[in-house]
C-alpha cells in the first residue's frame, strides 16, 4: 500500500481484466485499466484511469442497484451511452451515474484516437448489477465477491 505521491502511470495496468464471462470478456479486450484507488489501500471508493483503444468499451450497457459510478474524460473523444441516448464527451467533460436508477451506461471509442478517462465509484457491498441488452446478472456478495449468473438465475 502506498503512502506517498507516485505517477499514475506508474501502476501496473491490466489489458482487458474482467469478471465477465465469454463472450462478453471480448468486448473489453481493448481496455487497459490502472486501479489508482487500490494501490493507495482505499475501501470506501475505486478510482481507475482508463485507456480505451479505438473501438473498446469500457463495459457492457449496464446499471447499479448501490453504487454510484463517475467518469471524466482527459484525452480523446469518447461516446456515452446512456439508455437509448447517446452523448458525445470531450476532455475535461464528465458524467454521473446514480445507483438504483436503472438508466443503463456504456462508454465506447468510437473515434480512431485512443481515450482516457477517470472512472470512479464507490463500493457498497451488496450491490447488483443489471445488463439490459445481454444475457447477463452479476451480484456482489457482503464479503466483496462477485456472482455471475443469466438472467434466469443459473450460474454461467
Amino acid at each position: 500500500m502506498e503512502q506517498t505521491p507516485i505517477t499514475a502511470t506508474s501502476i501496473p495496468a491490466s489489458m482487458g481484466k474482467t469478471i465477465y464471462p465469454e463472450p462478453y470478456a471480448a468486448q473489453v479486450a481493448g481496455r487497459l485499466k490502472r486501479k489508482l484507488g487500490d494501490v493507495f489501500g482505499l475501501t470506501n471508493f475505486g478510482v481507475n484511469l482508463t485507456h480505451l483503444a479505438p473501438g473498446a468499451v469500457s463495459a457492457l450497457a449496464h446499471s447499479h442497484s448501490k453504487q454510484d459510478e463517475f467518469i471524466y474524460v482527459l484525452e480523446g473523444m469518447l461516446t456515452l451511452i446512456l439508455d437509448n441516448e447517446e452523448f458525445t464527451l470531450n476532455p475535461g467533460e464528465c458524467c454521473g451515474f446514480k445507483a438504483g436508477t436503472g438508466i443503463a451506461h456504456q462508454l465506447i471509442n468510437r473515434s480512431d484516437q485512443e481515450v482516457v478517462y477517470l472512472e470512479i465509484g464507490d463500493r457498497t457491498q451488496g450491490d447488483e448489477v443489471e445488463y439490459p441488452n445481454d444475457d447477463l446478472k452479476v451480484s456482489q456478495s457482503m464479503d466483496g465477491t462477485w456472482n455471475i449468473f443469466h438472467k434466469d438465475g443459473s450460474p454461467y
